[in-house]
């Protein structure tokens, strides 16, 4: 069983402890991953500047996007193999650090991403991964599975091994106030959909149970707080430490429907992960809690009239009401169900979930 987390670094100003973190973990010539808004933030800049001065060298692989293809892991496997690095730092949101742990499966054992679908799949030791999350969303730094999209069918395949979890993470909230709104919206949002639907799967966990409710109190506290002011780094460092939480639930339960429907919606439009759920998130809860009175009642424990505050958080995030609204058409319904029906997270859901539950909550997310 992988650790329950990683080694947790916190607080504002501590990126700058990236290159004693390196050092201690015994790296001399990291590969940093990180997206070209990260890169142009700034923020690639400072980590090798830090790296250089513990005396920790490094490359930069930045050729990827929101949602990594195998095709650009690949790409990234050749830039690592080509610079002989001893780990990993993956920067920013969570592509960055499925990217990183992608990069790390195929440097490490060979092979394409396709082989390592599922979990457990890694027979060769992994490099060390240091991951600093710059948005508080995916819970990716505190995970052992890479999303990675395949390149043809653009599917999203969970690739999880115990080897990938990160062996530190630092959360620096002082990292996370240059995002744009919609950025802090929609990573916020996907935090708090791990927090929810951890809460009730069918692989819950009393680990998970714990991280969930930790999490849900940090997110829920403090997600408005940070988009009425976005330079409240007391409310930043919690969503940060509520994400990693809601990440580790995540390691421990499961997922379910929102997230079979939202990777649907991404995969048909390439709606941004974060608005998808924002656009199912509040229909699953409803339908799950109709299909069982012991899952309502687990709801109630996160907040007595939880479909009402997941509405409006949507709508104080600016969100699409509908999918109407978000460029969905009807044509495209099943084909929609069929992707959703077919994701891997469905199966842990905690009412039965398969292509007519699917076409249920679409109808239902149509006009809402």
């Amino acid at each position: 069983m992988p650790p329950l987390t990683p080694r947790l670094i916190a607080g504002p100003g501590s990126f700058a402890r990236l290159g004693s973190v390196a050092h201690a973990l015994g790296l001399a010539h990291v590969l940093v991953v990180a997206d070209p808004g990260i890169r142009a933030a700034g923020y690639v800049e400072q980590a090798c500047r830090i790296l250089s001065e513990a005396g920790v060298t490094s490359a930069v692989f930045d050729g990827f996007g929101e949602n990594p293809t195998s095709a650009m892991v690949e790409a990234g496997r050749q830039a690592a193999a080509s610079r002989g690095i001893d780990g990993f730092v993956g920067l920013g949101g969570g592509s960055s650090m499925d990217c990183a742990k992608g990069i790390n499966f195929l440097l490490t054992n060979g092979g394409v991403m396709a082989d390592y679908r599922g979990y457990g799949r890694a027979a060769q030791p992994m490099l060390p991964l240091i991951a600093v999350p710059t948005t508080a969303g995916t819970g990716s730094e505190a995970q052992s599975y890479a999303l990675i999209s395949d390149t043809a069918t653009h599917e999203k395949m969970a690739c999880g091994d115990p080897k990938a979890m990160a062996a530190a993470v630092i959360l620096d909230p002082v990292l996370t106030v240059s995002q744009p709104t919609g950025v802090t919206a929609a990573a916020g949002y996907d935090a708090i959909a791990h927090a929810v639907e951890t809460w009730v799967t069918t692989r819950r966990t009393s680990e998970s149970d714990a991280f969930a409710r930790e999490a849900w109190a940090l997110l829920s506290a403090n997600f408005e707080r940070v988009l009425r002011d976005p330079t409240d780094l007391e409310a930043r460092g919690a969503m940060l430490t509520g994400a990693f939480k809601a990440g580790a639930a995540i390691e421990h339960s499961m997922l379910g429907a929102t997230h079979a429907c939202a990777n649907a919606l991404t995969a048909r439009y390439g709606t941004a992960h974060g608005v998808a759920i924002g656009l199912l998130l509040r229909h699953v809860v409803a339908w799950n809690a109709e299909g069982d009175s012991v899952v309502a009642a687990r709801y109630r424990e996160l907040d007595p009239d939880l479909v009402t505050v997941l509405t409006r958080l949507t709508l104080t995030a600016g969100m699409p009401a509908d999918l109407a609204s978000a460029g969905a058409r009807r044509e495209d319904v099943e084909q929609l169900v069929a992707l959703a029906a077919s994701q891997w997270t469905g199966t842990f859901n905690p009412r039965p979930f398969d292509a007519d539950g699917a076409r249920i909550l679409f109808e239902r997310a149509w006009h809402a």
